[in-house]
């Protein structure tokens, strides 16, 4: 079998992006479980739309995530530096399995576990600012700077440099059109800063994520140099990208669900199973990282051949009817474990327990503090992210109304 669309203009348009994404991703999905597209990089790609397809090949080790095994010209992706390329998800066993099981020594669950007053302490400090102003764009001065602080906690980054992090990730995620260069810089901006922060964490090692990373590469030297500064750049890039836009959609997703606002409101020591269901209607990643087949494939009863990029929709999986009844319902009573918003297999994410951690707190804090939190534009003038990579909103301006009163 062989279904095959040009749909290039739909699936990864800007304008359908953020106007409806989901209606898009159930045509294709109802359409056939995978097609042949053409990518943002004008080459042709497989997009696997269906749940079962998708949490199976995630798992597939002859689904490779390493570029040199794309076939030769059929693929045009970003193109980074060894320092900043060579981190896990662009790996396979058995180097995945190697630096993964190093990280894991230092990305404990402990180490994460102590993280959690000072989440609690950071979102209260930011609440304060944005009780003051009342009127505010939630991205900007909550969803963005809560992780950004967190994650540069973890890793050790002194607070005046973090503020240029927001701009280059945001640069490498979503780059301008008309301005390219910004790009680039960013990537230099990048391999200078964390080139200058490992050495001087190695003269002066401290109690973080980084100083930890750099002791297991020099006690033992089984981290190449590139692949220490791969991993600090991939736990910043993740770490913030992915958890701003899990805790701004999921305030979007409650504002606009007034009734499932008010049940969780109700019993607020819900939200962290509540999470699940959050980062399954409207999670931060539409598309797994691509892959590319080892050998002549059958995904869904299509034949893929070896070397073509295959793009898993996780979008799409989200919705599947016949994974998650009535899948476009919004529903906090729905068991939604097994969404795949943090990946699945080895590639899983690493920072899953800090993501659902943050998240949980942040809406907690928020939706105690401001009872009569509400929207402040009609949500059809709300602007997305043009990106096939990630899905967030560009600003999400609200009005707090008055603070909870303490009895």
């Amino acid at each position: 079998m062989d279904r095959t669309t040009s749909l290039p203009q739909t699936v990864f348009d800007p304008a359908a992006l953020a106007d409806d994404p989901y209606a898009v991703y159930a045509r294709l999905r109802r359409a056939g479980p995978v097609h042949r597209i053409t990518g943002t990089d004008g080459l042709p790609a497989w997009l696997v739309t269906r749940y079962d397809d998708i949490r199976q090949a995630l798992a597939d080790p002859r689904l490779s995530v390493d570029k040199r095994n794309a076939a030769p010209g059929g693929y045009r992706g970003m193109a980074l530096p060894p320092a900043l390329d060579a981190n896990l998800l662009n790996m396979d066993p058995p180097d995945h399995t190697r630096v993964r099981r190093l990280v894991n020594r230092a990305f404990t669950p402990r180490r994460i576990e102590q993280l959690r007053e000072p989440v609690r302490r950071t979102a209260e400090r930011l609440l304060d600012a944005v009780a003051a102003a009342g009127r505010v764009d939630l991205i900007a001065s909550y969803a963005a700077p809560l992780p950004i602080t967190v994650i540069c906690d973890l890793l050790g980054v002194a607070p005046a440099d973090r503020l240029d992090f927001r701009s280059w990730t945001d640069a490498l995620v979503a780059p301008d059109p008309a301005r390219p260069s910004l790009a680039r810089e960013a990537v230099g901006h990048l391999v200078s800063f964390f080139t200058g922060l490992i050495a001087a964490k190695r003269s002066d090692p401290a109690d973080d994520l980084l100083s930890a990373l750099i002791a297991v590469r020099d006690e033992e030297d089984r981290l190449t140099e590139d692949e220490l500064t791969s991993l600090a750049f991939l736990v910043l890039f993740a770490g913030y990208e992915n958890t701003v836009h899990l805790i701004g959609n999921a305030v979007l997703t409650l504002l606009r669900h007034p009734d499932q606002l008010a049940e969780l409101r109700a019993e607020p020591t819900r939200t962290g199973a509540v999470v699940e269901e959050l980062a399954r209607y409207d999670g931060p990643v539409p598309l797994a990282i691509r892959r590319f087949p080892t050998e002549d494939l059958t995904i869904g009863g299509v034949t893929v051949p070896a070397g073509e990029t295959v793009l898993l929709s996780l979008a799409a999986a989200h919705r599947d009817p016949d994974r998650f009844p009535d899948p476009d319902r919004f529903d906090i009573d729905r068991d939604a474990t097994g969404h795949l918003a943090l990946g699945h297999g080895i590639h899983y994410c690493l920072g899953a327990p800090l993501a659902r951690m943050e998240t949980e707190i942040a809406l907690t804090a928020l939706l105690d503090r401001f009872p009569e939190l509400a929207l402040d534009v009609p949500p059809g003038e709300l602007r997305w992210r043009p990106s096939m990579r990630s899905r967030g909103l560009l600003t999400l301006p609200v009005r707090t109304g008055p603070e909870r009163r303490s009895v």
